[in-house]
């Protein structure tokens, strides 16, 4: 029986949609996630027996006509499709599973995502004719949904679904997390068998690369972060440093050219023990000199893993630092002070890891002030590379609830990204406008590179590190028309 997994074109010019982005968007730096959490439900669909088709469209820059082309050659057979959602691209997504159900009437559509699991009874309402929406962490669900199907038995009776049936909207109980992460097939393998690897790009780190996931969950509480409060919960729950380091073993067997892990853990530190047994049986298996690697790692990460991290390998470190102001910091509950971000900074570069700084406005006391504020630490900290973002409170966040109750959310789904796929804002604050937050972003970037001293600094790498040189340039075109528009 054959499963077919869909992430879906969106748009004729935006092409390099990124739903695996925690903000779904066409990025300015031309990143493009692998749509992992898609892959990780197929990979265990296929260890089970199914057989399995993948279908990236925005990897390959497909439009519609050429998605739904690519379905008919390779659909016969199909009992299940599985289309991968994002909020920016919700109707568009829906209308491709619709289209899905109306090309085979006879298999199960099903979307699933962060947005249906957000809203299940909306989304499934908002469609024709899908069968059902998966809530949450779906590998489980969309496997036991196939077992079903292929066994005879009702395929609406799995945990985790919300469905249509006979005119009637219903929702089973959730499907529990999966505790046993070593259970779930490793992503490269599944990538090697199913994908392209040289389609994706990520601007902070060497191409081509790998990403994939140790652990699930996240123990912070953050208002704004769509995957813990939707998907994956706030336990960490993670994988064995041995089965992580089997992992890479494989990649580095099996992708020669593969020069980057990137490591996309929501705080891939959060438990110092485990961080540090792995970057040991990395250094102890020679891994460190065959490839580097990053992570996510939150500004209270201490000296003594920073260097363990960078004997082991790692180069960079991306943190959440949010706003420079406390008070903000206060209210969407990051659980860090600005005295640790300065100390993180400034260990980072005592341990020679480069830092990508993530900055946010339009949060919960947000101010023309505040906002210069962020750009003023974002400057005085001066880290290897930046990012500012205006907030999208997506559906499920207490973001969201925040600014639906207060009503400043202004627009609908479509709304969350321009035209061109890039990113929107949809807030709109006292005494701030949504475009006023976008435009600050635009700003910021450019003051912060095209600073004399950070292009300076990036030939003086470029000379020390090549490779550094051809992934900056790479970033640098993509990013150039917003930083000279």
């Amino acid at each position: 029986m054959k499963v077919f997994f869909v992430n879906p074109s969106f748009k004729a010019d935006c092409g390099r949609f990124s739903r695996e982005n925690r903000s779904p968007t066409v990025t300015r730096s031309g990143t493009l996630y692998y749509p992992m959490w898609l892959i990780y439900a197929a990979a265990v669909c296929e260890k089970d027996g199914f057989e399995v088709e993948f279908l990236d469209a925005p990897a390959r820059s497909m439009d519609q006509k050429q998605q739904f082309g690519y379905i008919k050659e390779h659909g016969d057979g199909t009992k299940l499709f599985v289309v991968n959602t994002s909020t920016p691209s919700i109707v568009n997504d829906t209308d491709c599973a619709d289209k899905l159900k109306e090309m085979y009437p006879d298999a199960f559509v099903m979307l699933v995502g962060t947005h249906p699991s957000a809203l299940p009874d909306e989304t499934i309402e908002n469609s024709r004719r899908i069968d059902a929406v998966a809530r949450h962490e779906y590998d489980y669900i969309v496997r036991d949904v196939a077992r079903n199907i292929r066994d005879g038995n009702d395929p609406y009776s799995v945990n985790g679904l919300t469905y249509r049936k006979d005119g009637k909207i219903s929702s089973n109980p959730d499907m529990p997390y999966i505790t046993d992460l070593d259970e779930i097939p490793f992503l490269s393998e599944f990538v090697k068998r199913h994908l392209r690897y040289k389609d994706y790009f990520f601007a902070a780190g060497r191409y081509p690369e790998i990403q994939m996931f140790t652990g699930r969950g996240c123990m912070a509480r953050c208002n704004f972060c769509v995957y813990p409060q939707t998907m994956h919960g706030h336990q960490y729950r993670m994988r064995s440093p041995e089965n992580v380091v089997a992992e890479l073993e494989y990649i580095s067997k099996t992708f020669p050219d593969v020069r980057e892990i990137v490591f996309e853990d929501d705080t891939f530190t959060m438990k110092r023990d485990r961080v540090l047994e792995i970057c040991r049986l990395m250094t102890e298996k020679g891994l460190h000199k065959r490839f580097r690697w990053l992570c996510n790692a939150r500004v209270n990460l201490d000296l003594e893993t920073m260097k363990a991290m960078k004997k082991a390998g790692c180069h960079l470190i991306i943190p959440g630092i949010e706003s420079g102001s406390q008070e903000i910091l206060n209210n969407i509950r990051k659980g860090t002070t600005i005295k640790q971000v300065h100390n993180y900074v400034e260990n980072a570069k005592k341990a020679g890891l480069q830092v990508h700084a993530c900055y946010m406005v339009g949060n919960k006391g947000e101010t023309k002030e505040t906002m210069q504020e962020t750009l003023r630490l974002a400057l005085e900290l001066d880290t290897d590379t930046a990012q500012f973002y205006p907030l999208l409170p997506f559906p499920g966040t207490e973001a969201y609830s925040w600014a639906k109750q207060n009503g400043y959310l202004r627009g609908g789904y479509t709304d969350y990204v321009k035209e061109d796929g890039t990113l929107n804002s949809l807030l709109e604050l006292p005494g701030l406008t949504g475009e006023e937050l976008v435009r600050f972003c635009d700003e910021a970037r450019k003051k912060y590179y095209m600073r004399p001293k950070y292009i300076l600094h990036r030939i003086v790498m470029g000379i020390k590190d090549p490779s550094d040189m051809k992934r900056s340039i790479k970033a640098f075109m993509n990013i150039r028309k917003y930083l000279f528009k």
